[in-house]
């Protein structure tokens, strides 16, 4: 196999290193893995998974705090082909990131061949030359060990190929947690030396009202992904917290819209006498009292926004 390093255990780290802090971002085709994994970093559930491309339309950051250093994960939207202006606004987005962060993971399933999409990433990657890469070969529980060999001998000849050296190539399992936290341990020294940049309680600095949309949003896309792949928006319009109620027993009262493109649509929101709608509050509602730790009053509505994904003016409306 040559000089290729593929890690498997952490080699040993000296006592005494200064503190690091930086940003990564995970990129790769959808379903690559990529919230799995940002949420097994961090433990906690903060990137929406869905295996639906571009359900992470905003960066949401999942942090992970270590006693040497803190990683700050900034989760790009999926680099596509654009057809619409949104897609060409999202990969704008992602380009900038790229450059801007300390380390990019490139995220690329083990029971997958290599294709189009991952050559179309691994290309743009290559343009960007000062950041380091790592390729991280995910859902390694669903192979065995002579298709992961493959993959990893793949992956090295893709960067040889494009003329860029991987800093690392590294297997892991998300869900079986199997070397999440040798990849940790890995991205941290490609850090800069540095102090924390978020205090130690923060798990992301989402504000509490994107991340709200984006459970509503997913609540809502559950079991209706083929009829309305991405053409749903969800705005919080407000977060209040209810009048004269106890301190020990407060509510929060939420207002949301969720935003269609066309009248058509509304009958699949909504269901049969409304009882569709009725579950996604009720699904949303549990989720998002999980995540506040507070009782919430939820109340949706559903909008048309006609044609939202091609118009600039309802594009920054929804928060592009």
């Amino acid at each position: 196999m040559g000089a290729m390093s593929v890690r498997t255990q952490s080699s040993e780290q000296p006592a005494e290193s200064a503190h690091r802090a930086g940003f990564a971002c995970f990129v790769g085709r959808p379903n690559a893995g990529k919230s799995t994994l940002t949420n097994a970093l961090v433990g906690q559930k903060v990137a929406i998974t869905a295996n639906q491309p571009q359900t992470t339309r905003h960066t949401v950051r999942g942090i992970v705090h270590r006693p040497d250093a803190q990683l700050i994960l900034v989760d790009t939207p999926g680099l596509h082909k654009p057809r619409t202006l949104l897609g060409q606004r999202l990969n704008d987005i992602v380009r900038t990131t790229w450059a801007e962060v300390d380390v990019i993971g490139f995220c690329l399933p083990a029971n997958e061949k290599l294709g189009p999409g991952d050559r179309f990433i691994a290309k743009e990657l290559a343009g960007i030359k000062k950041t380091p890469k790592v390729a991280i070969v995910t859902k390694t529980d669903l192979v065995d060990s002579k298709t992961l060999a493959e993959q990893l001998i793949a992956i090295d000849q893709l960067g040889k190929e494009l003329g860029f050296e991987w800093a690392e190539i590294v297997p892991v399992s998300a869900v079986k947690d199997q070397q999440v936290d040798l990849l940790a341990d890995l991205l941290v020294p490609l850090l800069p030396e540095g102090p924390a940049l978020y205090p130690e309680g923060d798990l992301t600095d989402e504000p509490e009202q994107v991340m709200i949309a984006e459970l509503i949003r997913e609540a809502a896309l559950e079991g209706v992904r083929d009829e309305l792949p991405h053409s749903i928006a969800v705005v919080v319009e407000e977060m209040l917290p209810r009048e004269d109620r106890p301190a020990d027993r407060p509510l929060l009262d939420i207002h949301a819209f969720v935003y269609i493109e066309r009248p058509s649509q509304k009958g699949i929101i909504i269901g049969p006498k409304g009882a569709r709608l009725k579950q996604v509050g009720i699904k949303s509602r549990k989720q998002i009292e999980a995540l506040l730790g507070t009782p919430v009053f939820l109340d949706l509505h559903v909008k048309v926004a006609k044609d939202w994904q091609r118009d600039p003016r309802q594009l920054r409306k929804l928060g592009f």
